[in-house]
C-alpha cells in the first residue's frame, strides 16, 4: 500500500452524525476524505474540504470505483428513519466488503450495544454472546460476523460499539434528540425514558469519532478484526443525563418520565416507534459495556466532560438561547483536553 493510499479513506454515509465526525476527525490528521453521496454537488456546499463523489452505496459498482486508491473505508451509512432495514443494510455493507477486498483496504464500523440481548447484561465484553431479541439487533451481528469473515481474507476490520448516541449532527431518530428534548424548541420538559435507579450507557459522538481515528492511527498493530467497547458517560443512576440537561438549561427545566403508553399505539404505523418497542429493554435493564480492551490500547478514552458535551449538543439541535450559544460555540472550536 503507498502512503496516498494509507491516508485516502472513503466515507459512506459522511452527511450523517458518525459517519461525518469520523470523516472531520481524520481531515483534521491530514488524510485526504472521499465521500460517497447520491446528491454530491448539493452536499458539497456543506462540506467543501472532502472530494465528494456521485453515487450510491447500494450500487456496488459505485462503491468500488469510489474505493479505488483508498486504505480505508468508513461505512457509517445507514437508511434514514430505520426504514427498509431488512433489506438495505447488509447488501450496502456487502458492497463495502467487496471494495475493500478488491483495494485491499481496512472498514472501520460503528457499533453499538444492539448486538446484545439481556442475557448478554449489565456488563458485555466484546466477547460476550449475542444473541439479540430484535431485528436490528440480529442484522447488527450479522453484519460483525461478515466482517469477521471478510477480515481472514484480507480485508480487515475495527468496530468500535458504544451506548445511545447524542452530540452535533446526531440523527432525528436518537433518544437525546427525539425522546428528552424538542429540536429548535428551548428545554421546559425533560422527557427521561430512563427509571431512576437503572443504568444508561450514552456516547458523545466527537468523542467516539476521536476514539475511531486514534484506532485507525495504530491500524497496522491492531488485529485483522478487532472490536472496541466505549465507556462513553455512564449515567450510574439513570438521572444524570437529565439532570445534566436541566443544569445546561438553566435549572429550571421540569423533568418528566417518556410517554411510553404511546409507543405500542403508535408502533403499527410509525417505524420508529417499532425500534423503540423493540429496544426498550435496554431501558429497563443496565447496561454498561467496559472499556478495559480499549484503555489497555490507547491508554485512556477520550471523555468529553458531560455539561459541555450537553452543551454543544442542545446548541446544535437549537434547544438553547442565543445567550448560551457563543459559549457552547467557543467550545466546539476550542474542544476540552480531556476530548482528545
Amino acid at each position: 500500500m503507498n502512503s496516498e493510499m494509507k491516508t485516502t479513506a472513503l466515507v459512506l454515509g459522511a452527511t450523517g452524525g458518525i459517519g461525518g465526525a469520523v470523516a472531520r476527525k481524520l481531515l483534521a490528521r491530514g488524510w485526504r476524505i472521499r465521500a460517497l453521496n447520491r446528491d454530491a454537488a448539493k452536499v458539497s456546499r456543506n462540506e467543501p474540504a472532502f472530494d465528494w463523489v456521485q453515487g450510491d452505496a447500494m450500487n456496488a459498482g459505485d462503491v468500488l470505483k469510489a474505493a479505488e486508491g483508498v486504505g480505508l473505508i468508513v461505512h457509517a451509512v445507514n437508511p434514514p428513519g430505520y426504514r427498509d432495514w431488512e433489506t438495505l443494510v447488509l447488501p450496502m455493507l456487502d458492497n463495502t466488503i467487496a471494495a475493500a477486498r478488491a483495494v485491499g483496504a481496512r472498514i472501520v464500523l460503528p457499533g453499538n450495544v444492539y448486538n446484545f440481548g439481556p442475557d448478554a447484561l449489565p456488563t458485555p465484553t466484546e466477547e460476550s454472546p449475542q444473541h439479540p431479541v430484535t431485528k436490528k439487533g440480529a442484522i447488527r451481528v450479522e453484519m460483525e460476523q461478515r466482517l469477521k469473515a471478510a477480515s481472514q481474507s484480507g480485508a480487515g476490520a475495527i468496530i468500535v460499539r458504544a451506548g445511545d448516541f447524542f452530540g452535533p449532527g446526531t440523527t432525528a431518530n436518537s433518544w437525546f434528540s427525539s425522546g428528552l428534548v424538542t429540536p429548535g424548541k428551548p428545554v421546559g420538559t425533560i422527557r427521561n425514558p430512563g427509571r431512576r435507579g437503572i443504568g444508561h450507557q450514552w456516547a458523545y459522538l466527537p468523542d467516539m469519532a476521536e476514539t475511531i481515528a486514534q484506532l485507525i492511527e495504530r491500524a497496522d498493530r491492531l488485529p485483522p478484526f478487532s472490536v472496541y467497547h466505549m465507556e462513553g458517560f455512564w449515567d450510574a443512576d439513570g438521572m444524570q443525563m437529565a439532570e445534566a440537561i436541566k443544569r445546561v438549561a438553566g435549572g429550571k427545566a421540569k423533568i418528566g418520565g417518556f410517554p411510553w403508553w404511546i409507543v405500542p399505539l403508535a408502533a403499527p404505523f410509525v417505524p420508529v416507534m417499532r425500534e423503540i418497542k423493540e429496544m426498550r429493554y435496554l431501558w429497563k435493564l443496565p447496561v454498561r459495556m467496559r472499556n478495559t480492551r480499549l484503555v489497555a490500547e490507547l491508554g485512556r478514552e477520550p471523555q468529553t466532560p458531560i455539561d459541555e458535551a450537553v452543551r454543544t449538543s442542545l446548541v446544535a439541535l437549537g434547544c438553547l438561547p442565543e445567550s448560551h450559544r457563543q459559549a457552547a460555540a467557543d467550545l466546539i472550536g476550542h474542544p476540552s483536553q480531556n476530548a482528545g
